[in-house]
């Protein structure tokens, strides 16, 4: 898997990213379960990935603004956004004025 980093920043958030996640995946209890952690820490990590988000985003937008909407697709994913053509047909032998005879 190739990852671009803008940089050494931005590397340095996608690992704290993974290892957040990692922390996170570790301590989730099974269901019906209590959660080990608080929940103010909970609400800590969460607020953590937020700033994350927004940093990495702002690194991206600097470098150029290419990045964070590319997320990979697979092959027999279903597309989330379809392409729609507007085709105006005018027929000029018709004008709005006509009328028909009753």
């Amino acid at each position: 898997m190739s990852t671009e980093y803008h940089s050494k920043e931005h590397e340095i958030l996608a690992t704290i990213r993974r290892v957040l996640s990692n922390v996170v995946k570790d301590t989730t209890p099974p269901p019906n379960r209590p959660h080990v952690l608080r929940p103010g820490t909970i609400e800590d990590l969460k607020h953590c990935f937020m700033l994350i988000t927004a940093r990495e985003k702002e690194i991206i937008d600097a470098a150029g603004g290419a990045g964070m909407d590319k997320r990979p697709r697979y092959t027999d994913e279903p597309k989330t956004s379809q392409t729609v053509q507007f085709n105006v047909v005018r027929n000029d032998d018709q004008t709005d004025d006509q009328t028909t005879d009753t």
